[in-house]
């Protein structure tokens, strides 16, 4: 059914069974990450943008955190650069950290900000660079300059929050001595989620959620506490990708986010699904009735 199919009264009741959850949210935060696959497709950005955009005029303080790794490959590549990568992180000298920094807090971050802001948003790009937002040191020496967190100066979002903005975030980090890191997406959503005290961390990715088969959606798992969750990783349930997704989710909700959401980025309107319905979408990672964090 389309929407020129519904009828005003179909409509009106539409609106009438989201109000609670309008309501619920109202003033509350949310933090979703965007990034890689998942923002592949030009359509279903433009929805995302469109759910953001409806979701902030409803009352809900949304954080966008964003990467950006097939672009970066992209412009490597055409920059004669291979890229390089070690259990899933990209390697990282001189070159390349300049390069992430272009891509991320340049186009990336820019090309967001612009979408929201045709959308009807309003919304203002930063990177975790700006105002101390995000604090790092070097990881290990053979991926160069990807960070580990070290701190969350949160005021910057707090800042943009307060004064109506959508904020736009790009996972860069910088030290003491002025290097700047690649920062993971997921780890710095999970910071910044729990530096705010975000009612709901929303991590799209390009996968149904957790899966007891990986390879048949049918078997996705709509729950999980932290304690099913840790059993799932011993059973090599949650394995490869899926486990520092996971992890992250966990941390966030260690620092205080009520519940931390692991979704399909390719669905139409996926985050509206997970905020406005009972149904919601992907996995939801929650703490447990009695489980100690």
């Amino acid at each position: 059914m389309n929407a020129d199919s519904f009828s005003n009264a179909q409509r009106a009741q539409v609106l009438t069974e989201v109000l609670p959850y309008i309501r619920s949210y109202n003033g509350k935060i949310v933090v979703v990450k965007y990034g890689g696959n998942a923002m592949v497709s030009e359509e279903l950005r433009h929805q995302v943008m469109e759910d953001i955009v409806l979701l902030s005029y409803v009352g809900v303080r949304v954080v966008l955190v964003h990467g950006g790794g097939p672009e970066i490959s992209e412009l490597m590549e055409r920059l004669g650069k291979q890229p390089e990568f070690v259990d899933g992180l990209r390697v990282t000298d001189k070159e390349t950290v300049d390069i992430v920094q272009m891509v991320l807090a340049g186009k990336v971050n820019k090309t967001l900000v612009k979408l929201l802001e045709m959308k009807g948003g309003k919304a203002m790009g930063i990177s975790g660079m700006d105002g101390g937002l995000i604090r790092a040191r070097r990881r290990n020496a053979q991926l160069g300059y990807v960070g580990s967190i070290t701190g969350v100066n949160i005021e910057p979002v707090m800042d943009l929050l307060e004064k109506g903005y959508i904020p736009v975030v790009a996972t860069l980090g910088c030290d003491e001595e002025g290097n700047t890191y690649n920062i993971n997406g997921d780890t710095a959503a999970a910071w910044i989620a729990g530096a705010l005290g975000a009612q709901r961390l929303i991590m799209m990715t390009d996968i149904a959620g957790v899966m007891r088969d990986k390879n048949d959606p049918t078997t996705l798992i709509p729950r999980l506490t932290i304690r099913e969750a840790v059993e799932l990783f011993e059973q090599d349930v949650i394995a490869g990708g899926m486990i520092p997704k996971v992890e992250c989710c966990i941390d966030a909700i260690h620092c205080g986010v009520e519940s931390a959401i692991i979704m399909d980025g390719r669905v139409p309107h996926s985050i509206l699904m997970e905020i406005l319905t009972d149904e919601g979408a992907g996995t939801m990672v929650i703490q447990g009735e009695g489980e100690e964090i």
